[in-house]
């Protein structure tokens, strides 16, 4: 394992913690939230911050980056869109009545969820609520938006027209222990899912296997079909909120107040793999090409062997909590309550894995080639196994 040495750049732009970081869907920039009120744009080429967005009358809780605009929402109980290239403030949202915590963008739709037991949606292009969605009794603290053709039969549908016509629907995850699904053209509630006894702190989606996961402050992630509500499995191993989750390939990983990530198959419900060292919380996590990043409030950031569980790296360099990582043509962006930006080379962590990787397939291969000649030297049918062990 080596030490995390220095960071390739850290930039101090920022005059207090950072609470969120977005990456752009083409990668090619970088957004940051703060407490000072400001979010700031970085180039993923040059590292350097090229916009500065100022309005907010608060601290900025969350953002999100598209190619062409900036989302950024606030205690001060609005959600704003800016123009990346100018900077300019292209649109206010205005509606909430106390902090927005989260927001969503997806498609031509702007969606929020805020201390005021609301979440709305907006037209992205104009100022305007065209929906909101109240039924939760506590704050709404996170999101998830899908879209019924995905994972309804055209039989399972609902009857009403209105609801027809537009078939999106959102997932919000309540401090009310509820996770509730809407239909965004009605603001009708579809499910409410129950079971949580905390408040739900992250969601995550499987549309195509029409599955939605949720963690808790009760230790618990639980799996429910999106189509029934049915409570598919409950994940009980955790001996702390559960605050983030990622999930890749069908193995779900879930980093913890209880200083742990654990890795699950998804299928079978099985904990496969935990990942110990960090010294506090967990909370913010990434998988890429066969690592497992994390951001703890121990002020480091992890890189593990996802696989093997064993400790590769540990980036120190923080003061602070560590709040979101992004991770960028092999660079590992680390963003931070200490209102640093941190960015670290991560190549030769990814070159000695993809290594490993090459020699454990090429291990299996050899393993797999003698199991297919033994098979075939015992089988009196040769001519059928080798066509067996060709497929």
């Amino acid at each position: 394992m080596g030490n995390g040495g220095s960071a390739v750049k850290v930039c101090t732009d920022h005059q207090g913690g950072i609470n969120w970081l977005s990456l752009s869907p083409d990668g090619q920039r970088l957004l940051t939230g703060s407490e000072d009120g400001t979010a700031r744009l970085w180039s993923t080429a040059d590292s350097q911050c090229h916009g500065h967005f100022q309005g907010h009358e608060s601290y900025i809780t969350f953002c999100h980056l598209e190619n062409e605009a900036a989302f950024t929402c606030s205690a001060d109980h609005t959600i704003r869109k800016w123009d990346v290239v100018t900077g300019q403030c292209l649109a206010i949202y205005r509606g909430h009545t106390s902090i927005v915590n989260r927001i969503l963008v997806a498609k031509d739709y702007l969606f929020s969820g805020s201390y005021d037991r609301t979440a709305r949606c907006w037209s992205v292009d104009k100022e305007k609520q065209i929906q909101e969605f109240r039924g939760h009794r506590n704050c709404v603290l996170t999101l998830a938006h899908y879209s019924s053709r995905d994972v309804l039969e055209e039989e399972e549908e609902e009857e009403e027209e209105e609801e027809k016509v537009s078939r999106d629907l959102l997932v919000t995850g309540s401090t009310d222990c509820t996770v509730k699904v809407w239909w965004v053209s009605s603001g009708r509630c579809y499910q409410t899912l129950l079971g949580h006894t905390g408040a739900v702190l992250c969601l995550i989606l499987d549309a195509p296997n029409r599955e939605l996961f949720s963690g808790s402050t009760d230790y618990t992630i639980r799996t429910w079909n999106i189509v029934t509500g049915e409570q598919l499995k409950v994940f009980k191993e955790h001996q702390g909120s559960v605050i983030c989750l990622e999930l890749v390939n069908r193995h779900l990983y879930s980093g913890s107040a209880d200083r742990t990530v654990k890795c699950w198959f998804v299928d079978t419900g099985e904990r496969i793999q935990t990942y110990k060292a960090h010294k506090h919380s967990v909370s913010t996590l990434k998988y890429h090409a066969g690592i497992l990043f994390t951001g703890s409030g121990d002020a480091c950031a992890r890189a593990f062997n996802s696989r093997s569980g064993v400790l590769q790296k540990i980036f120190r360099g923080h003061k602070f909590i560590i709040n979101c990582i992004q991770i960028h043509n092999e660079l590992l962006y680390t963003a931070s309550h200490d209102g640093t930006l941190r960015i670290w080379d991560i190549r030769g962590i990814c070159k000695r894995n993809k290594r490993r990787l090459k020699k454990e397939r090429s291990v299996q291969g050899r393993s797999s080639q003698k199991g297919s000649l033994s098979r075939l030297f015992n089988n009196k049918v040769g001519c059928m196994v080798q066509q067996e062990s060709g497929e």
